[in-house]
């Protein structure tokens, strides 16, 4: 499989609000499924993400209404793999966020794109879980993490709907997703943290290419979790975590050269184990249908 697709352009992002419900978390271990966080403070990271998207890197954003029915649905990028025209609609692995999917559903229908589901609980999919923050897209191949949340099922599944592109499995060690330790930091860059989880990861994936990608090592692992877009403008964006959250992180960035870097707090989500890029959904479109 010798297919690329030039990671990064985009020309649309869908993301979708913080419920009043937010830090609520269903199917919690924990005696009240709560975890403490400032609503207020996260709606207004959240308006600074999506503008530093809509007005600094020039995309065109849809957003989706919150639901307070469904505390979790702020993380979207978890129920949708998108590559090229074609939407993968994962299946999380906890039954009470599989509804969240029904809005995106009808949002990469409405910009006519092909949609994929995974399938019902039973038959060949049966037991299959896949959540989108476990899956990094490089532009030449696919690496899902195996994780608490996504098992070897889901990535069957994802290598059934994206044929053109090689899918490599990776352990993800503890309770995190694959890109709490690692992002696309350009074309051919991916950005790691540098604990000992990540690095295993990391050896790993160098294993199971054959392509060359420079590693951009950051020290705090919240940190790695990027979102880089070439955006309308052809300029290079990346979103990161500011220094008042990463402060170890913030010279790493600077290496990036001819970039315009866009430091975006994400405190509030990540008490809750989410990261900048589990808030939108990029997807690079020819035409507007909205």
């Amino acid at each position: 499989m010798a297919n690329m697709c030039p990671y990064g352009k985009f020309t649309h992002a869908v993301v979708r609000g913080i419920p009043e419900t937010f830090g609520k978390v269903v199917g919690d271990s924990r005696e009240n499924g709560e975890v403490s966080v400032d609503l207020a403070k996260a709606q207004r990271q959240f308006g600074c993400l999506t503008g530093a998207l809509r007005q600094k890197v020039g995309l065109q954003l849809i957003e989706i209404p919150p639901d307070p029915e469904l505390p979790e649905s702020w993380r979207i990028e978890d129920v949708a793999v998108i590559q090229g025209d074609t939407a993968l609609i994962t299946r999380p692995f906890k039954q009470q966020r599989r509804s969240e999917a029904e809005a995106v559903r009808r949002v990469m229908s409405e910009l006519n794109l092909t949609v994929v589901e995974m399938g019902a609980e039973e038959g060949d999919s049966a037991g299959a879980t896949l959540e989108g923050s476990d899956v990094l897209f490089t532009g030449r191949e696919f690496f899902v993490g195996i994780s608490s949340h996504t098992n070897r099922r889901g990535a069957e599944l994802l290598a059934d709907t994206f044929r053109d592109f090689a899918v490599s499995t990776v352990p993800v060690c503890g309770g995190a997703r694959l890109k709490n330790v690692c992002s696309m930091g350009g074309p051919d860059t991916i950005i790691f943290s540098s604990s000992d989880g990540a690095k295993k990861t990391l050896r790993m994936m160098e294993q199971l290419t054959d392509h060359h990608y420079e590693v951009l090592t950051v020290p705090e692992e919240s940190a790695a979790n990027c979102v880089y877009i070439k955006g309308p403008s052809s300029r290079d964006f990346l979103l990161h975590r500011p220094a008042e959250e990463c402060p170890d992180s913030a010279s790493a960035f600077q290496k990036l050269q001819d970039y315009t870097l866009l430091p975006t707090a994400c405190s509030e989500a990540s008490k809750l184990g989410a990261s900048l890029s589990s808030l939108c959904l990029l997807i690079n479109r020819k035409h507007t249908y909205f």
